[in-house]
């Protein structure tokens, strides 16, 4: 059985549940009081995840604390398909790691101003918000080339990948962070695309895409 130690309201916890729903997983949650209570930083939850991160997923005799590492590890053990991550082209499995190292520039840029806004974090808020404009505007421009040469995915494929379900969460709650994606049309025509793949599932402020276009199948 598959356990998730979760946060509702954290984008890393969110990218975890978003990558075992689009799998078709079930789990177990167990919620973490990340705020006010801290409970991530008692002991029994020290001695689970030693650098006092969430998500935790633990899976067997298993057990992984990094939310990028989380996914790798739920798509290379459990998407039979492949697709998820790629791993036989080591050029698609290039790009998924260049846009997992992304997702984490944007949860210290956009995802740190939305937890100053939400949470009351401490940070430089106006410098993690420049540095997510530049992010958004170097993802918007990769986005939009792809539409050109018919790609809708941040890979050169013909699907969805883990890369998505990593950068999707910092963008599409970028707004509660004081970084508007008025300027970023690609950027806002993926997230919608990302609403529709099949397993889609909302947290707070995220609802599912319309059905106006095809869902990506499972």
């Amino acid at each position: 059985m598959i356990t998730l130690f979760d946060y509702e309201l954290s984008s890393d916890c969110y990218q975890a549940r978003l990558a075992l729903a689009v799998l078709g997983l079930h789990y177990s949650r167990v919620d973490v009081e990340f705020y006010p209570g801290r409970e991530h930083e008692t002991e029994w939850f020290t001695e689970l995840s030693p650098l006092q991160q969430l998500p935790v997923l633990r899976d067997e005799h298993t057990t992984l604390y990094d939310a990028q590492a989380i996914l790798v590890y739920l798509a290379a053990r459990h998407d039979a398909t492949g697709t998820w991550l790629p791993r036989r082209d080591p050029v698609l499995v290039g790009e998924v790691t260049q846009w997992l190292g992304l997702s984490r520039a944007l949860a210290s840029s956009a995802g740190a101003a939305r937890l100053h806004e939400s949470l009351g974090h401490v940070t430089d808020v106006t410098a993690a918000r420049a540095r997510a404009h530049t992010l958004l505007r170097t993802l918007d421009e990769h986005l939009w080339f792809g539409e050109q040469e018919g790609r809708s995915w941040l890979c050169a494929a013909d699907h969805p990948t883990i890369a998505d379900l990593a950068v999707f969460p910092d963008v599409a709650l970028s707004e509660e962070g004081g970084v508007s994606r008025i300027d970023y049309p690609a950027v806002r025509r993926w997230t919608d695309r990302v609403k529709r793949i099949d397993g889609f599932v909302p947290r707070s402020g995220l609802f599912p895409g319309g059905s106006a276009a095809a869902p990506w199948p499972r």
